[in-house]
Formats: C-alpha cells, sequence, structure tokens
C-alpha cells in the first residue's frame, strides 16, 4: 500500500516495532485477532477501496460491530462514510477522526484503524447526539436513560449482563464537559469511558462517524455489554508544585483565559514555568500542564495555544476565580507501567484494550524522548485507539490522560 503522510503540524515518528501478542495476523491485511474475538485492522495508507475489501473478508459481517479511527489525513471523512454505507451496508459502524493512532505496532500517525467487536461475545446499543451545540443537556440525560432500558431489555436472558460506555466526541464543539455529566447522570451506574475526535493539532474541525454519514458537532455513545471481564481505568504523570495561578479573567464558552492572577495570561503562565513568553509553544503546554482540585484529586487541564492578545486557550472547560496550579511531571513511562500492570493483576491476564490518548501524552512523550518506551509499553500490554483531545472518565472530561477499557483474557480464551 501507499503511504499517505500526515498533513498535520507533527510527526511523532513510526518505529518499526514488533507486535509480540496478536495470535494472528494476516500480513497483508495486518488483521489482529484478540482471544475475546475482537479483530484489529491497522492500514497504513489511505485507500478506501482497500479498507473496504479487507473488512470485507472477516466473511459475514452482520455478525460483528465496527469502529474505525483515523487520520482526515489519509481518509476523507465525509468519503469514508459514504463508502462504508455503500459497500459495506450490513455493517453497523461508528467512529471518528484522530489526533494520531495507538495500533498493535505502537503509536502511529495518519493511519487508519477499523476494529470489530463479534456480537457472538458483545451487545452494543449506539445512540447519535445531534447538536452538542443547541441540545440540552436534560434531554441528552433522558436519551440516555432511554437507551439504557432498551438495553437492559435487549440483552435480558443472555449471558452478555456487564455493561459499560463508550463516548466518542467531536473534539473541537467546547461541550465536552456538560455532555460527559450528562451522559453519565442518564448511563445512571454503568461505567463511562471515551475520548474527544482530533485533527492532528490543526484545530478546524473534526469529524464523528455513526448511521453512515459523518458529521461535526455530535457525539455518539455505545453502551455495550459483555460476559467478558472488564476495567475501565485512567492513567495521568502529573502531581502539583507550589506555583498557583488564579483564572482573573476568561470566556467560558471559548475556553479562553485572558488573566491569570490579574496579568496577562500567557506572561504570568510563562513566568510560572520559568520560560519567556515568546518561547511557549505546544511542547511547552504538554511539559507543563495546570492542575485543578475536584474532590480532593487533581486533573490537568492542558492549554491548546497562545493567542496574539496574549490570552491562552484550554482544551477543557475554565472559568473566572477557577485556582490551577502548575503540574510537576512524573515519570510517564514509570507511571503508566503501574496502572496498566495493576489492571493486569486485577484481570488475571489483559487481552486487550482499548485506548483514548490524549495528543498532549505524546507531545510530552517526545519533548523528554520516551515515546519509543510508550510506544513498547502500549504494545506490551495490547492496547489499540487513538490520540484525543481529551478524554471522558466516568462523569469528567479530561486532560493529559490516558483511559480505557481493558478486557480480560481469562474468560475469552474459554
Amino acid at each position: 500500500m501507499t503511504r499517505v503522510e500526515p498533513k498535520g503540524l507533527l510527526d511523532f515518528g513510526r518505529a518499526a516495532l514488533t507486535y509480540p501478542h496478536a495470535e494472528n495476523v494476516l500480513a497483508d491485511l495486518n488483521w489482529t485477532h484478540y482471544a475475546s474475538g475482537i479483530r484489529a485492522l491497522h492500514m497504513r495508507g489511505g485507500s478506501v477501496d482497500v479498507l473496504c475489501e479487507a473488512v470485507r473478508s472477516v466473511g459475514d459481517l452482520g455478525h460483528w460491530f465496527g469502529c474505525v479511527f483515523f487520520s482526515d489525513a489519509a481518509i476523507d471523512p465525509v468519503d469514508l462514510a459514504e463508502r462504508l454505507r455503500m459497500d459495506l451496508p450490513e455493517l453497523e459502524c461508528t467512529g471518528c477522526t484522530t489526533a494520531g493512532e495507538l495500533t498493535p505496532e505502537g503509536i502511529l500517525d495518519g493511519d487508519v484503524l477499523f476494529v470489530l467487536f463479534p456480537r457472538a461475545a458483545f451487545t452494543i446499543s449506539p445512540l447519535v447526539i445531534d447538536d452538542l451545540a443547541t441540545g440540552g443537556m436534560g434531554d441528552i440525560a433522558a436519551s440516555v436513560a432511554a437507551m439504557r432500558e432498551q438495553h437492559t431489555l435487549k440483552t435480558a436472558g443472555t449471558a452478555h449482563d456487564k455493561p459499560f460506555a463508550l463516548c466518542l466526541i467531536d473534539g473541537m464543539s467546547y461541550a465536552e464537559e456538560a455532555v460527559t455529566a450528562a451522559i453519565f447522570w442518564g448511563l445512571d451506574d454503568i461505567p463511562l469511558i471515551g475520548g474527544s475526535a482530533g485533527d492532528h493539532m490543526e484545530f478546524r474541525k473534526t469529524f464523528i462517524l455513526a448511521n453512515g454519514s459523518a458529521w461535526s458537532g455530535r457525539a455518539v455513545i455505545l453502551i455495550i455489554s459483555t460476559a467478558i471481564p472488564f476495567q475501565i481505568f485512567k492513567s495521568d504523570n502529573f502531581i502539583p508544585s507550589a506555583q498557583k495561578l488564579v483564572v482573573t479573567a476568561s470566556d467560558p464558552d471559548k475556553r479562553i483565559v485572558y488573566e491569570f492572577n490579574a496579568a496577562p495570561a500567557a506572561d504570568e503562565y510563562a513566568a510560572a514555568i520559568g520560560i519567556a513568553p515568546e518561547s511557549l509553544n505546544a511542547m511547552s503546554f504538554a511539559s507543563h500542564p495546570v492542575v485543578v482540585r475536584v474532590g480532593g484529586e487533581y486533573f490537568c487541564r492542558s492549554i491548546q495555544k497562545v493567542n496574539p492578545d496574549r490570552s491562552l486557550s484550554f482544551f477543557c472547560a475554565i472559568d473566572d476565580g477557577v485556582v490551577l496550579t502548575v503540574g510537576k511531571a512524573q515519570g510517564m513511562v514509570e507511571s503508566t507501567r503501574a496502572a496498566l500492570t495493576e489492571v493486569d493483576q486485577n484481570l488475571g491476564g489483559i487481552d486487550m484494550i482499548l485506548g483514548f490518548d490524549c495528543i498532549l501524552r505524546r507531545l510530552d512523550a517526545q519533548n523528554r524522548q520516551v515515546f519509543r518506551g510508550m510506544s513498547e509499553l502500549y504494545q506490551m500490554h495490547r492496547v489499540i485507539g487513538f490520540g484525543t483531545y481529551g478524554e471522558q472518565y466516568q462523569s469528567l472530561h479530561l486532560n493529559q490522560t490516558l483511559t480505557g477499557i481493558a478486557f480480560g483474557r481469562a474468560l475469552a480464551a474459554e
């Protein structure tokens, strides 16, 4: 296949790493099979024809549910949605554009990852939220609650008795916090995990695929039930420092901070991390996120960019009076390994992980020269998924975090 290079600002590198744990890899099509029955197709390049042919090769597509995570530099989202609808009409499928991909070959960029869930092992109910900009949060919660009730009826009398929920949401919607909270409310006690779509840090438009179309300003929720043991988790690697920044002027709707401590935001932030304001860039923000305390725990509130007026645009919600603390990095490889090892022990062995990894973790890994170590770690623990503009975990929208759903291999192999 012809390699299509990404059109975005970053190239994360493509180390030729061997994936040691796949049960079966069809070399020509890059299919990876897992004990749970999940299959993952990693395609280097942007041919919709090849992608459809590869997916068609699995046989009766009515037995599967598909999720596709892809670079919009490799494949046009509208064209992909149309071709999937026309060429693979029996396959129910959703997905989104990315800020990089987590593949069986490690952390890559500009590729396509197609994940198939077997209906023999998973019961899946999808819901599209059509308008994030004007949709009421109460209406969203009610729609999710109605889907939850229908899903419960669908799985009654089956072995698929343990549910979780996946959320894919437009990463440029500025609505992730409110929508995530509304979804979680409607889910009741069903655990929620997910990621915000990306566009390789161009910050123009991201797409959600569902119902044979590609849209911006949408989200899709999947309630998934299975008998396979699973665990949702999150991992980050920042702790609070002594440097405090109080938001004294902001535009919450646009996630822009104009002032910290009554001074221009970029100047005050730069002083807090010890660099000149003119030196601020994506690497600075990735290596020095700010954190906010919620319920006794600290969560990242990462900066997206510096604006001409010396204000700062954020990836997460922000408001006047919020007290932020500059984050202090701990070892990313070590903290992630500890989190994945704990999950592995809890499940009695990991079959595979569907992961949602913040784009800023990639930048920080590159900046600290641990990118290859992170890529190898994800391979070792069978992490696949995509790079995000934000991560969802239960009721929260996060930044600079890996969230994921891990499936155990004990029952899956029986």
